[in-house]
């Protein structure tokens, strides 16, 4: 009777605890039989194995929908446990991601059997851990090939390809995932020598490792290998077709890649997308219109990617006819609308995708941001991403990057220290994209210090790194510090490129060293492998030029191995002025008004040297010849950030707030500098008035207002950066240098050709710019 009624309880129990009764109710558990003692002094009921399965599988059920607590529950009411139920715990917690809830299990476990040591590893080397995979491995009692194939992933994955090769060698029984695996990880880490070897050494392989192995040719771009390969595949499947073909036309081979696609005896969507890239990528926007249109089915990337051609040539037109079309619109055709827009100067167009997208994604963000930051809307740059995070979006590396990029642009500092800010929050720093980023910001507004901190926290430095450093160090004025950093470079085994060369050259310049700069210029292509170009014997006139050997500039462009530029032309009309040449000079700027006759820059600079020698007559000439040709000066403005906003000044300003108080103060130091020594440079007056209507013109530069404004406006200690978009003029430069000794600060003044750190009444640029 008693074990009748035992029958009937464990049948009502799988009746009323079935699975489905666990999923819906994670209260529901084995009757009390099965879990107390019926009197203190009964014995609990033996518990058979399918009970322990049913429990197992609950556990498994709410594992595999995240349901970790009700895992948990069903696991410690386990009247007794098997090594699948710890195993069961741990797989889930590690599909979860609970590495060390896993881990804690694993070490409590009773008694392991080999699948809980190969879940383990497996949990190590998914979590990256790969030195805890290799601890476990090595304490296992036993293995089998799938705890051997758990190690080979783990130094894959971890890109520790020897190490890989070793745990395979010593492999006692390999499988086809071993041998696939090992020559994945030789095929991605770009090893194709050893990845051959190793396939030349089995015969029996599978298509899949035929197409690993063709594959890591193509993307090499070693095109003869891949097709090697190719001819030699037993039986191709599409991947094998899509994959050669792709790499054909991928590579400018696109009539090859025409006739296999011809030949291709199964074409899928892939083969006929390929081909549409191919033409694409080859500038062949009209023959990837014609195969598109022959496309049996098309996808979103066959729909994308002849959009994006339309855009690379910049027929906008097209490409928002074809997006009209599109039965179905992703993220990515959005994204790919808006860029285009945007750089083509449709800023506006590229706002209303933006707004009219129903998702963004933080490519969108980027994009837009990026629009508004090249057509010259930088506010209006910096107000989108501030948009960006408020909206909850995660801020990438683009974002970041562009909003840096705007920040530099205007001089924004104290907005980029918050940038830099947020940067380090997100973990982005380190990276060398977005830490050159914030390294040109720092140079760019004038914080020097902060930009050697960001380049010393770049981990991994690339090229572009270190070329910011040196042309940074060069436009601030400290080439010795420039030169330093270049034999850094060296010494860290980086080779110099071309614009490596132009910023040493320049900081040779800016610091007035003559024979290091010539040293480098005549060794670079012997040192380096690095041809001269027009931009390299810019720098070098502009290095003769500023020390006053005219001579020698003037025979360095005549044995130039190519025709002179405007640039270069101008860098010796520069010269000429500051040394009171105007022959020379004249003979520059003519040649210079031949090729751009809409330089207004170097109308200014002939008029300016024709001014200072008293030669009105010319200087009439000069301005009777600009309106003619229809040439406009530009006018001059200078900028300083208060509190993150930009204040901007114009010569004579009446329109600030503050105006009154400017001037006031602006009159109080001319009396202090002339006390001590200042006379105004009236020279420079492009009019022929009198003596003290030049020294009031003068008086109110840009440059001026701005530092006045500062001085007010930024509390002591901090230094002033104020930013011009034309050159200093030789006035403000000496007024400067006297308001800095007066009041004491740091004042540093960016003009559109370097940095001038004024202290203590001296300048950075030693009074040599």
């Amino acid at each position: 009777m008693l074990k009748l009624k035992a029958m009937r309880g464990r049948y009502r129990w799988r009746q009323l605890h079935s699975i489905k009764e666990l999923r819906t109710n994670p209260n529901s558990y084995p009757s009390k039989k099965t879990l107390t003692q019926r009197r203190h002094n009964d014995k609990p009921r033996p518990v058979g194995d399918s009970d322990i399965k049913q429990w197992n599988m609950a556990i498994s059920y709410y594992m595999r929908n995240s349901q970790l607590d009700s895992a948990l529950h069903f696991f410690n009411l386990m009247p007794r446990r098997s090594s699948v139920s710890y195993n069961a715990m741990i797989s889930g917690y590690l599909m979860n991601g609970r590495f060390d809830l896993a881990r804690n299990l694993f070490d409590e476990m009773p008694e392991r059997d080999l699948v809980s040591w190969n879940v383990m590893i497996s949990g190590c080397v998914r979590n990256n851990n790969v030195a805890a995979a290799r601890e476990l491995f090595e304490e296992m009692p036993e293995r089998d090939v799938v705890s051997w194939n758990a190690m080979l992933s783990g130094y894959a994955q971890n890109g520790c390809i020897d190490e890989a090769r070793k745990i395979f060698d010593r492999m006692p029984c390999k499988n086809s995932i071993s041998w696939n695996a090992l020559l994945a990880t030789y095929v991605q880490n770009g090893r194709m020598e050893e990845a051959c070897r190793l396939f030349e050494s089995k015969l029996d392989w599978d298509l899949v490792s035929w197409n690993c192995l063709m594959g890591g040719f193509v993307k090499k771009k070693m095109l003869v290998d891949a097709r090697r390969v190719f001819d030699r595949i037993p039986f191709r499947d599409k991947i094998s077709w899509n994959t050669i073909i792709t790499g054909y036309a991928q590579n400018g081979e696109i009539e090859e890649a025409r006739r296999l696609f011809n030949e291709s005896p199964v074409r899928d969507v892939f083969t006929w997308t390929a081909m549409v890239s191919g033409f694409v990528q080859n500038g062949l926007v009209d023959e990837a219109r014609e195969t598109f249109e022959q496309m049996p089915q098309k996808n979103a990337v066959s729909w994308n990617a002849m959009i994006a051609g339309y855009v690379q040539c910049k027929r906008m037109d097209m490409a928002r006819k074809l997006f009209d079309k599109m039965p179905f619109r992703d993220v990515t055709t959005w994204n790919t609308m808006i860029t285009g827009y945007a750089q083509s100067g449709e800023i506006a167009h590229a706002r209303d995708f933006f707004d009219r997208m129903p998702r963004h994604d933080p490519v969108s963000w980027a994009a837009m941001i990026a629009g508004y930051a090249q057509s010259g809307y930088s506010e209006e740059a910096l107000r989108l991403f501030v948009d960006m995070k408020r909206d909850g979006e995660r801020l990438n590396r683009s974002s970041f990057a562009c909003a840096l990029s705007t920040c530099a642009h205007i001089a924004a500092l104290e907005l980029g220290m918050q940038l830099h800010g947020r940067l380090v929050k997100a973990g982005y720093e380190s990276g060398s994209f977005v830490g050159n980023a914030l390294l040109l910001m720092y140079c760019k507004c004038g914080g020097i210090e902060e930009a050697c901190s960001a380049f010393e926290e770049i981990m991994e430095k690339d090229i572009v790194s270190w070329n910011t450093m040196i042309a940074g160090y060069a436009r601030h004025g400290f080439g010795k510090e420039a030169l330093k950093i270049f034999e850094s470079m060296k010494a860290a085994g980086v080779k110099p490129n071309d614009t490596t060369m132009v910023g040493v050259l320049s900081a040779c310049s800016h610091a007035g060293l003559v024979d290091r700069g010539m040293e480098y210029f005549y060794s670079m292509n012997q040192d380096y492998g690095i041809t001269a170009n027009s931009r390299h014997y810019t720098c070098m006139v502009d290095l003769l030029g500023r020390a006053g050997r005219l001579d020698e500039a003037q025979k360095l462009i005549r044995n130039m191995p190519f025709e002179p530029d405007a640039a270069t032309w101008g860098a010796l009309l520069g010269a000429s002025r500051i040394h009171g040449n105007t022959k020379l000079a004249e003979m520059a700027a003519e040649l210079i008004f031949e090729m751009e006759p809409e330089n207004a820059g170097m109308y200014v600079l002939l008029s300016n040297l024709y001014a200072a020698s008293g030669r009105w007559a010319d200087v009439s000439k000069m301005r009777l010849k600009m309106r003619d040709t229809g040439v406009k000066k530009v006018p001059g403005c200078s900028w300083l950030e208060v509190q993150n906003k930009i204040h901007t000044f114009s010569v004579g300003d009446s329109c600030h707030p503050d105006r009154d108080k400017i001037y006031a103060y602006l009159e109080e130091l001319d009396l202090k500098m002339k006390r001590e020594g200042y006379v105004s440079s009236i020279k420079l007056i492009l009019h022929d008035v009198d003596e003290e209507e030049k020294e009031h013109m003068l008086k109110y530069h840009s440059e001026k207002l701005a530092v006045a404004y500062g001085i007010l406006s930024i509390p002591a200690g901090r230094p002033i950066r104020v930013m011009k978009n034309l050159r200093v003029c030789e006035d403000c430069h000496n007024a400067i240098k006297y308001i800095s000794k007066i009041v004491g600060r740091l004042i540093i003044l960016r003009d559109s050709n370097r940095f001038h750190h004024f202290r203590e009444g001296s300048c950075s640029c030693g009074d040599y710019w």
